[in-house]
């Protein structure tokens, strides 16, 4: 079975830095991206959440376009928030309130951009052209960083279903689970393509 790709790869009007394209994104977090011509459409940010558990057992992925390097980076970073998250020896995993706030500050601490001699996947991105395209890059990876972060944490503490009496749902919004799903925390190990944005 083949790793999933991005359906943006088709989108040639999407503006370029380096070979990462430049997708326009739904979201309320200030930056320079440009917005979701229709807002109800999945973004970069939902496809990389969607196919993160599917792609992340892949250790071999075929580059297709510029929108994959997006998602690329995007599944990195959710394994990255993944392991920030994970519980460690008299530690255990924070609740809803304090997940938003660690990955919120792990989205904006500063990180290595293509070019960088800290970035770890160099071979398979081409460093901006200038000064100006790396401040444009990076604010526009800071802002999906923040966006994906607040959606993460959303689907790892969702709302807990209100049961009735008789025990069956009420289809009312209850609290949010006071720990992160372990459907998505089983996969904090897993190395998409057996690399990782901090080393």
């Amino acid at each position: 079975m083949p790793a999933y790709h991005s359906a943006f790869n088709d989108e040639t009007s999407a503006r370029q830095v380096g070979n990462m394209a430049i997708l326009p994104i739904n979201t309320k977090v200030r930056g320079p991206a440009p917005l979701a011509a229709d807002p109800s459409q999945p973004d970069i940010i939902e496809e990389s959440l969607d196919l993160f558990r599917a792609n992340c057992l892949f250790r071999n992925f075929e580059i297709k376009g510029p929108a994959d390097r997006l998602m690329i980076y995007l599944i990195l970073f959710i394994s990255e928030c993944l392991s920030k998250l994970a519980p460690t020896p008299g530690r255990p995993s924070p609740g809803y309130q304090e997940a938003l706030k660690l990955l919120q500050t792990q989205a904006v601490d500063t990180f290595a951009l293509p070019g960088d001699a800290g970035f770890p996947l160099n071979s398979l991105y081409h460093a901006p052209a200038s000064r100006m395209d790396a401040d444009a890059l990076r604010s526009y990876l800071t802002q999906t960083r923040t966006e994906l972060a607040i959606r993460l944490v959303d689907r790892l503490y969702p709302h807990e279903q209100v049961l009735g009496a008789d025990g069956q749902p009420t289809g009312q919004v209850g609290a949010r689970a006071n720990k992160p799903s372990k459907w998505w925390m089983s996969f904090q190990k897993r190395r998409f393509m057996g690399r990782s944005l901090t080393a």
